[in-house]
């Protein structure tokens, strides 16, 4: 009682603990994990929040919309993403043009929805798209009306992209001066002779590049080696597959149906009839087998190709194997051979207006198509050699790239009429039919016997027993590994490190196991830590063991991603330097006996092609011809491949025009696609900050 009574008379105190405790618990959390949680929005553009909520429906709805289709959560958030971004950088763009648009903008791009301006239940009675059809459909209800403010809405900002997509196509104009440019590049030549000096010619080993001459040479393009905050690391894969014993227990259970035996089930004895005495062969395959009972007919190439002459070739009622396909152990039942069960055929469709085909040749009536398709068969049957070339230039078919041939296909896979010509015809047989796609000119080539089999095929799959030592394996190196040596220990243990894999905080993707965002999830972690090591369990492929390697904050790419592009033009550089000191002297013969090289030449080259024999591609060297006068020796020039030295001899100008006409449509069709630039250009130079991250 006593000690009831001091804990009575102190319990504000202990509640006062208590309470300290967990705001230090909460307070610790937030400093671990940042504030970032707290943030309600997924991210900004140009200082413009998206909010997380908005961002989540539509996510959903994308995932809702594209189910069966594969994509992940990520992907539907990479979608959306990319059209919030872009939406967000153009209704920038609308607002600084003032671009405006009203109703009849969007009653148009509404009516250019065929599931819109073609729906019958929004048209009237000339069947013409009425808009107040339209709206009254989606008054009816709440949900109707904020569908009809979402349609309205983007159908408002198709309206003004289409209007600042013409005005910037607009601005893709070419000039008279450009055209006349375009001309005398092409046309204006010049004739020089030449030394060059290869940057070949100095060895690698003799110019280092060192990491500062990197990162220096990469402020002064930013924003061509800018990088988002990554995370290196290895990994190593520690698969679940089925040991020699699984493999030779799933083997004697097959090999077992293939006699008559008894095993013990259900507190008594069972027999198991053999494969070949059992009559209902469905029932059998269903109980024993992990692929269910198929009752198709298969022919000789749809059969493994290692196996498919034993089997197609089978007699009746036998069996054979076990035998391997794929993972699993198979036994196969001969149930009968079917004639002619596939065919082969090509054909030339000749449609008329009103059938079911796109893209037609011409425009034709019903009667001028039966009248030539009777010409074509007449054609087709005095020389069937001619089939492919009638098909190529006649056929309104998708199948005249490839002679009609449609390849070979079962019965039922094509309309009546047409099946019916197929499988009721010998091979060789060519006539015409008619369907609701047009007139067919039909002629079998080829048709295929089948065979029917009752296939018992179990999954060689690792046993409970083996998953537990794979189990102890990762765990044992998980936890030896956070302590030790990564490679050296999975060396030890008989496990390969894989490459290092570089992801990005919003990957999903790892290495050569895919959607693994649960690891990249833990590399961005605020508290895992350079040489952490974590095991991750994935479904139906093992264990992953991966360790933390490298954190690369935003900013310039890390060094050694940029090495490769960067390194070579620095050698160059390096090279030149070298290469420039040795190449003194009056006159090209000097220069080139003092560099063991000689003097070449080109002729009548120009800007448009400013390629040189035996030095490749040079616009700057042409470039610097045709600016020298004639006779001078040049300066050196660090061109794409060595250092040069030049002479111009002379330069041919191209013959004034009146009109360049010819020109400027070359020009033109160089520029018809830089609208496309558009959107790369202003997220380049966009501040967009992505914090999905924290979100998913």
């Amino acid at each position: 009682m006593a000690v009831l009574s001091k804990i009575r008379k102190r319990s504000g105190l202990l509640l006062l603990a208590i309470g300290f405790a967990l705001l230090a618990f909460v307070v610790q959390d937030l400093f671990t994990k940042g504030f970032k949680s707290l943030s309600k929005d997924v991210g900004s553009v140009n200082g413009k929040d998206i909010s997380f909520e908005d961002f989540r429906v539509k996510v959903a709805n994308v995932e809702k919309n594209s189910q069966g289709q594969g994509m992940t959560s990520m992907q539907a958030s990479n979608q959306v993403w990319n059209q919030e971004v872009n939406i967000a950088l153009l209704s920038a763009e609308f607002d600084k043009l003032g671009i405006r648009v009203g109703e009849k903008h969007i009653v148009e791009v509404l009516k250019s929805d065929p599931n819109i301006g073609q729906n019958p239940m929004f048209l009237n009675a000339a069947g013409k798209f009425d808009l107040a059809k339209f709206k009254d459909y989606f008054k009816s209800n709440p949900e109707g009306l904020q569908m009809l403010k979402d349609k309205e809405k983007d159908a408002e900002l198709n309206a003004k992209y289409q209007i600042y997509t013409s005005l910037v196509k607009g601005a893709m104009y070419t000039t008279e001066t450009e055209g006349k440019l375009k001309y005398e590049a092409e046309t204006n030549k010049v004739n020089f002779d030449f030394v060059s000096v290869p940057y070949s010619s100095v060895k690698d080993s003799d110019v280092k590049i060192s990491d500062d001459e990197i990162v220096a040479y990469m402020k002064t393009k930013e924003k061509k080696f800018k990088s988002e905050e990554s995370r290196e690391l290895d990994y190593v894969l520690v698969e679940e597959k089925p040991s020699a014993a699984d493999e030779a227990e799933i083997k004697n259970k097959v090999n077992a149906l293939l006699t008559s035996h008894v095993e013990f089930k259900d507190g008594k004895n069972d027999t198991i009839p053999a494969f070949q005495s059992v009559t209902d062969n469905a029932e059998f395959v269903n109980l024993n087998s992990d692929v269910p009972f198929d009752s198709t007919y298969v022919s000789k190439q749809d059969l493994p190709a290692e196996h498919a002459d034993a089997l197609f070739n089978l007699p009746a009622g036998q069996v054979y194997g076990p035998y391997m396909k794929g993972n699993f152990y198979c036994l196969s039942k001969a149930l009968g051979r079917k004639a002619g069960a596939k065919a082969k055929a090509s054909h030339i469709l000749i449609s008329w207006e009103g059938t079911r085909v796109p893209n037609k040749k011409e425009k034709r009536t019903k009667e001028q198509a039966k009248a030539k398709a009777e010409g074509l068969l007449a054609q087709a049957k005095a020389n069937p050699g001619m089939f492919p070339v009638l098909a190529m230039t006649n056929s309104d078919d998708s199948s005249a790239q490839q002679g009609g041939d449609l390849g070979f296909f079962a019965p039922g896979q094509m309309v009546k009429p047409f099946n019916d010509f197929v499988f009721n015809n010998p091979i060789g047989t060519i006539g015409l039919v008619e369907t609701e796609f047009g007139y067919h000119i039909i002629n079998v080539t080829d048709k295929q016997d089948a065979v029917k089999l009752a296939t018992i095929a179990q999954k060689i799959q690792p046993s409970e027993a083996t998953n537990d030592k794979i189990y102890e394996q990762a765990t044992k190196f998980e936890m030896e590994a956070a302590q030790g040596d990564f490679a050296a220990l999975a060396k030890k243990m008989n496990l390969n490190v894989n490459p290092s894999v570089r992801v990005k905080a919003i990957d999903e993707s790892f290495g050569n196991v895919s959607n693994q965002r649960q690891i990249v999830k833990w590399a961005f972690d605020s508290s895992t830590s350079i040489g952490d090591v974590k095991r991750f369990e994935v479904v139906n492929v093992g264990h992953v063991i991966a360790k933390l390697k490298k954190i690369t904050p935003k900013g310039l790419m890390a060094v050694e991603e940029a090495r490769p592009q960067v390194e070579l033009i620095l050698k160059n550089k390096k090279k030149a330097e070298k290469i420039r000191a040795k190449m003194t002297g009056t006159s090209l013969a000097t220069i080139a006996a003092a560099n063991k090289v000689t003097v070449m030449n080109a002729v009548d080259v120009t800007l448009d092609n400013p390629a040189l024999a035996g030095a490749g591609y040079e616009p700057k060297v042409v470039g610097t011809a045709f600016s020298s006068k004639a006779g001078q020796l040049s300066k050196t020039i660090d061109g794409n491949s060595g250092v040069f030295v030049i002479v111009t001899k002379s330069v041919t100008k191209a013959p004034a025009l009146p009109k360049h006409t010819d020109y400027i449509t070359k020009v033109q069709q160089q520029v018809v696609n830089y609208a496309g630039r558009v959107m790369p250009a202003l997220k380049n130079d966009a501040d967009i900050e992505d914090n999905r991250a924290d979100f998913y």
